[in-house]
């Protein structure tokens, strides 16, 4: 007999079966040659008795990390709890398919090799547009990979020959498809809107990747000709064109709709009272000032009122022209400036020292946001909005956990049109063209339905134009979220609708994710599939929470509690560390996580291993055959056999059940304990005395039951901790009848069975 090390090493197997089961092809799933009808796979995702449900699929995307991302904590997370999945739902025989793929992350990529041309001494704008995207592809070529392969480390078993990213070649088609449907069904138009601006990034960023950090500053109350208004930044007020009061609030009744002369730093100025909800009566004096070009809210007044739009800070953050004295100012700065000559106006009524508000911030590099007017594109959001609504409402899309729901109805309704435009190189280029010549009517054709350009200036296609000497194309490209909003369908070949892949795996089955995203990706995904497929891209929705330290507290480099993956599975095995992030974590909830709960499971691991060792050594030691050892009704099981028996399939069964549920920490939690204290504790311990001391007969049955259980557990855990479970199936006494591989083994089930 071979000796079995006392202790697990998840460094001599890890990467070694992680090898095998990739070259195994258990991470590819088979589609049948015949995809079924439309009415056939109606009946296969109903469930129906008739159904093949051996044939039934399981799909899942996975989010894409950043080509430019590390492998960090939150990754490890969602690829354990989608990795739990896929297992679960392969070794039940189900086609399964988990397809993986990185995001070509616009600002992020464009930045990251900005900064590395940088250090060689030249610049994005030195080298132009065309050599600066071959640069990119070259980054994306050399360190493309490397977050591919930590996913790998983490037992990810993806589907890696079906391995996307968003700039593809099917992919990018799908984007420009994508576009050109929503544009032609009046869903995308270009307008000149008042936009988040970051100054430092250089480009148009949506609502929500606007962050918000408290700030402690100052409140002016502001002597406003028959008002006293309060604002945190006096200097958008040369941009100001009315005063806003509720159409309830009777103290300003008789002035709304009469036209005012402001005293103002640059001279006097007229502005016009209107009535609008958006001014809240209850807040400071009632009545708002209202800068159309420097407040998104604002814009939307302007807009239903018709008013002017004044813009006095420009794109890089600084003071125009026509603010007199204070052009070329920073904001700051022209703060500072205005309130001093305010001041000596005797505009100032009173400043508040310790005014607490919110600062809106860039997402990607942290600096303010100015809205400024701004000619972009832009999604019409709210028809999509009402059918993704409705999708929820009905149940033909389901978000775990439920409460979910009402943050999600809450954002569709508010919603605002999304702007899909970035002022940046790097991306999927905007699928649109300008005729250079104006003056001359273009006879150019729309490619896709034959019909000739309603406006000639312009041409919308998912190709150039057949004569692209006389067009020029946006410069801008889309939002990365467009692409990823397409990411559930695209990924599978649409828009050819007959692909296999789309055609047998579409809708997938779960969307699993963090709730932080809910809004940026699910939101958007379940919007784009309804409008371009007429499906839900997805039937659920899993949101998972983030990773915290011990003590509650947020991961940060500052707090110096960071946990870096990829040290932790080196440190501990990676087994131990998706059972650290798995037990504990439930739906919609943050989990705490650190090194003495991931030292715990290594033990654990260690447990199942010696368990292992325990039962194999006994069997080998004896002249007992393996097939002697499958459970039969001519064995001699004792009473307590048949209870450790019936109480194991117990286990299965409701470990299925709270998978089936979505339930992992459950199940985990669960399986731990009944291994340990259970299998290990009692039911090991009991069985010493009669591998002693027993007859033949009942050392037998004794190994009989312990292999029973032993293996059953080994399939039960292997979603949760694939290597040691698999580690130990290959050194197992099997019969003939069961797999070489423990990934692709049957689910442990014993419906039917006594």
């Amino acid at each position: 007999m071979k000796e079995i090390p006392p202790a697990y090493n998840p460094q001599d197997h890890e990467a070694q079966i992680y090898s095998i089961w990739e070259k195994s092809g258990a991470f590819t799933p088979e589609v049948p040659n015949e995809t079924p009808t439309s009415a056939e796979a109606s009946e296969r995702d109903s469930g129906s008795p008739s159904a093949n449900t051996a044939k039934k699929p399981f799909a899942i995307s996975m989010p894409p990390p950043n080509v430019t991302g590390k492998l960090h904590i939150g990754h490890a997370l969602f690829i354990t709890i989608q990795d739990i999945m896929t297992r679960y739902h392969r070794m039940k025989g189900e086609p399964t398919l988990w397809l993986p793929g990185t995001d070509h992350a616009g600002i992020a990529t464009q930045s990251v090799v900005d900064k590395a041309l940088q250090k060689k001494g030249t610049s994005r704008r030195e080298l132009g547009r065309e050599k600066f995207v071959e640069e990119v592809w070259k980054w994306k070529q050399q360190y493309g990979d490397e977050i591919t392969r930590q996913l790998r480390s983490v037992g990810a078993s993806c589907d890696w020959s079906r391995e996307r990213f968003t700039l593809d070649e099917g992919l990018s088609r799908a984007v420009s498809e994508a576009f050109k449907r929503l544009y032609d069904k009046g869903l995308i138009y270009q307008g000149l809107r008042t936009v988040n601006w970051c100054p430092k990034c250089h480009t148009a960023i949506a609502d929500d990747e606007v962050e918000y950090k408290k700030e402690t500053g100052k409140f002016y109350h502001i002597k406003y000709g028959p008002f006293t208004l309060a604002t945190a930044r006096p200097e958008t007020k040369l941009g100001d064109t009315a005063v806003a009061v509720h159409p309830s609030d009777k103290r300003y009744k008789e002035m709304v709709g009469k036209k005012y002369m402001i005293k103002g730093v640059l001279g006097d100025f007229e502005i016009e009272v209107v009535a609008d909800n958006a001014a809240d009566p209850k807040f400071g004096t009632g009545a708002i000032k209202v800068t159309p070009a420097h407040s998104l809210i604002d814009f939307e007044i302007a807009q239903r009122h018709n008013l002017p739009i004044k813009q006095v800070i420009d794109e890089n953050g600084r003071m125009m022209q026509n603010t007199g004295k204070y052009a070329g100012m920073k904001t700051r700065e022209a703060r500072e400036a205005i309130v001093e000559d305010m001041q000596k106006m005797g505009l100032i009524e009173k400043i508040d020292e310790n005014y607490q508000h919110n600062i809106a911030v860039c997402y990607r590099c942290g600096g303010q946001i100015e809205p400024i007017p701004s000619k972009q594109w832009f999604v019409k959001m709210r028809p999509l909005a009402e059918k993704a609504k409705k999708a929820v409402e009905s149940g033909e899309v389901k978000i775990v956990p439920k409460r979910f729901e009402k943050v999600y109805f809450q954002w569709m309704d508010n919603i605002r049109d999304w702007c899909i435009s970035r002022q940046l190189w790097w991306g999927h280029r905007i699928p649109v063209w300008y005729y250079k010549q104006e003056d001359q009517k273009s006879k150019v054709k729309n490619q896709n339905d034959n019909e000739k350009i309603e406006n000639p200036k312009i041409y919308v296609g998912t190709t150039p134009p057949p004569d692209p000497e006389n067009w020029i194309q946006d410069e801008d490209v889309l939002d990365t979220w467009f692409s990823s909003a397409l990411w559930p369908f695209s990924t599978l070949g649409w828009p050819d609708e007959q692909a296999s892949d789309y055609k047998y795996f579409y809708p997938t089955s779960v969307m699993e994710t963090g709730y932080d995203i809910l809004f940026f990706w699910v939101a958007r995904m379940v919007m784009m599939g309804l409008e371009l497929t007429d499906k839900p891209p997805f039937k659920t929705v899993y949101l998972h929470g983030l990773v915290r330290d011990e003590q509650n507290r947020k991961m940060s480099k500052s707090l110096g509690n960071v946990l870096d993956p990829l040290d932790v599975s080196a440190k501990f095995g990676t087994d131990a560390m998706r059972m650290a992030l798995v037990v504990g974590t439930t739906a919609g909830n943050d989990i705490a996580v650190g090194e003495g709960k991931i030292k715990g499971y290594r033990n654990f691991s260690n447990k199942l291993w010696n368990i292992a060792r325990f039962v194999i050594s006994n069997i080998e030691d004896g002249s007992i055959q393996i097939n002697d050892l499958e459970l039969s009704k001519d064995l001699k099981l004792s009473k307590q056999d048949e209870q450790d028996i019936k109480k194991f399939k117990e286990i299965a069964k409701k470990t299925t059940e709270y998978l089936d549920k979505f339930q992992f920490s459950r199940a985990g939690e669960m399986l731990y304990d009944f291994t340990w204290h259970e299998f290990a504790d009692k039911i090991i311990e009991q069985a010493k005395d009669r591998l002693n001391n027993g007859s033949e007969e009942d050392k037998r049955a004794v190994l009989a039951k312990l292999l029973f259980i032993l293996k059953g557990i080994l399939g039960l855990l292997h979603p949760f901790i694939p290597f040691v479970t698999e580690a130990i199936w290959q050194i197992i006494p099997k019969t003939s009848g069961e797999s070489e591989l423990l990934i692709s083994h049957a689910w442990p089930t014993y419906e039917g069975e006594d």
